[in-house]
């Protein structure tokens, strides 16, 4: 079964923890102050590395899904 599978779980995981930093990344924002100086970029940076990682998680979970 295909949410069985551990490496679609994995990406799942990978999208959820983007969509968390998204979010934090979002309301920091929203509130700005002193906390959104210094870490926005930091938010931002983690934020592209996570979606990196989600997306190459997802096309190699597409490509052993066709394969076999």
């Amino acid at each position: 079964m295909l949410t069985r599978d551990p490496l679609f779980i994995l990406a799942g995981i990978a999208c959820l923890a983007v969509l968390a930093v998204l979010v934090f990344g979002v309301a920091t924002f929203a509130r700005g102050g002193e906390f959104n100086r210094k870490y926005a970029n930091k938010i931002m940076r983690l934020r592209i590395l996570l979606q990196f990682i989600a997306v190459i998680l997802i096309v190699v979970f597409v490509y052993f899904s066709r394969r076999g």
